[in-house]
């Protein structure tokens, strides 16, 4: 009985964990969970329950990857010695940066497209993609080479990077493929409304270009709100 009483359930464990991490959810979680970096206990209802021992683990995990960025095949690692009651790395401190990918992204002109002209080889060093990753990225035409080219412009290269880290936390590019999707519905959403402005102004396209950049930006001011909550 004194054992059952110590078991909490996820939002309980959440309303706890807030105080030190405060963009934790439950979702979250539960992604940890499906990685099988956290093992909950489940109650014959079905409900997750967390033990002391699986809040520290989670506490961990939390930790580690806020303070040094540590990707979960590292950080799974470490649990696998803290299992075995070896103690993890001792890990050295690390200034908390912005990515270099998520720094004003959408705000760049387009026009600084045409200023970045890599072939594949230059893609693949500075992107830090494998060849099979990048292979799997253009199966999903999630990166492509400009049109009519075999060079790759600055989009091609800030989504190549961004695919790079994003792997680290198990998101691959049948992921991304979901994101591009969801993009390309936005694209067709935009131009099927401004059509009518675009053809009262004489064809002037770049209204397209103002009109996408406010979206980009509710866009991405939606995903902070949301991921907030």
């Amino acid at each position: 009985m004194a054992e059952s009483t110590s078991l909490r359930s996820i939002g309980q464990v959440l309303a706890v964990m807030k105080a030190d991490f405060p963009d934790i959810t439950i979702s979250k979680i539960r992604f940890l969970e499906s990685e099988g970096l956290i093992t909950p206990h489940r109650a014959p209802s079905g409900y997750r329950r967390f033990s002391p021992e699986d809040e520290r683990r989670l506490r961990y995990i939390l930790q580690v990857q806020r303070e040094h960025y540590l990707p979960l095949k590292v950080i799974r690692e470490h649990l696998d010695l803290m299992d075995r009651g070896l103690e993890p790395p001792v890990l050295e401190s690390v200034r908390p940066t912005v990515p270099e990918t998520t720094v004003a992204e959408p705000e760049a002109p387009p026009r600084q497209e045409n200023q970045v002209r890599l072939d594949r080889s230059d893609l693949l060093g500075q992107s830090g993609l494998s060849e099979a990753a990048l292979v799997e990225l253009e199966k999903y035409q999630i990166v492509l080479p400009n049109r009519g080219t075999r060079f790759y412009g600055r989009d091609a290269l800030v989504v190549a990077k961004a695919a790079k880290q994003l792997a680290e936390y198990g998101l691959d590019a049948r992921h991304l493929r979901a994101i591009k999707m969801a993009a390309d519905r936005e694209v067709g959403l935009v131009e099927q409304a401004i059509a009518p402005y675009v053809r009262r102004t004489g064809g002037n396209r770049a209204v397209a270009t103002e009109v996408m950049n406010l979206v980009v930006g509710v866009h991405s001011a939606l995903l902070r709100s949301a991921i907030s909550r």
